[in-house]
């Protein structure tokens, strides 16, 4: 074991990102606890990999469960001793237009893709404030930085995460412990997979048309994204390294155009109506 060697917490590691992130890491040397709802499943996909036994820990998380958060925390701390980099990775996606979509439906969203990362967050930091040390990464989305039509709850759950993320920094800085925002494009993951994605029952009929051309594209979409999760999770060892990882990380160049897109549309209308936006304040101000 190389003494670089970092211990790295994954969430939602059976399949898709989440697997990339659990090879690679183990791969370079460090030691990995690999979580999700279906362990079983875990040590399935990783069957083949090829590690040392006592650099792996497979063990239950459902990030919507605060005790089960808790509870994977202690086993990685006995069994590792410290935990180096959290990843963020567990989400799911629920597509549909806001007014089709149920109380219920987003309600899960929030609860799988925002609350659960920091359900695991503050299970973590104690660990990571005594080690003075630590690095939080979050995969947020495109859909974080920019809304899309049929990703109202997707976007709002990613939104939040990066308004958690953006806070905590400084909260967390003081004790040596960074942070990323990790904004992916479409990676050929199991995303858009019925076991990952679902879509809001068509109800209204002024969206028919437009949702059910939302599902076609994101269906012919599936196996077809343009991101290789092989090097996103290579990238994510990069910034891990680093003595002074980046606040955010953009994966994709097509992301990159809607960051620089939404970078100019905020100065545009901070600009639009600047002269109104300075005339709020009492005059004694």
């Amino acid at each position: 074991m190389s003494t670089d060697s970092q211990v790295w917490f994954i969430t939602g590691a059976g399949r898709g990102m989440g697997l990339h992130f659990v090879r690679a890491a183990l791969a370079a040397g460090h030691r990995v606890v690999a979580t999700g709802r279906e362990p079983d499943a875990v040590r399935r996909a990783l069957a083949e990999q090829e590690q040392a036994e006592d650099d792996l820990l497979v063990t239950r998380l459902d990030v919507t469960e605060p005790a089960e958060a808790s509870a994977a925390v202690e086993e990685a701390v006995a069994r590792f001793g410290r935990i180096d980099v959290l990843v963020n990775n567990a989400a799911t996606f629920h597509g549909g237009y806001f007014e089709e979509l149920t109380p219920e439906e987003i309600a899960d969203q929030l609860a799988t893709t925002l609350v659960g990362p920091m359900n695991v967050t503050r299970a973590v930091l104690p660990v990571m404030r005594r080690q003075r040390s630590g690095h939080v990464l979050s995969i947020s989305s495109g859909a974080g930085l920019a809304g899309f039509e049929f990703n109202s709850a997707y976007s709002a759950a990613k939104f939040g995460l990066e308004g958690w993320m953006e806070a905590l920094q400084p909260e967390v800085e003081p004790f040596g412990i960074h942070t990323t925002i990790v904004n992916p494009g479409f990676f050929r993951t199991e995303l858009l997979t019925p076991d990952s994605a679902t879509f809001a029952a068509p109800s209204i009929a002024d969206y028919a048309e437009r949702h059910a051309q939302q599902v076609q594209q994101y269906q012919d979409m599936n196996g077809h994204q343009e991101g290789d999760p092989a090097k996103l999770a290579q990238a994510l060892l990069t910034l891990a390294a680093l003595p002074e990882p980046p606040r955010r990380f953009i994966a994709l160049a097509a992301i990159l155009a809607v960051a620089e897109q939404k970078a100019a549309t905020l100065r545009a209308q901070a600009e639009a109506h600047r002269e109104l936006s300075s005339s709020l304040a009492f005059e004694d101000a």
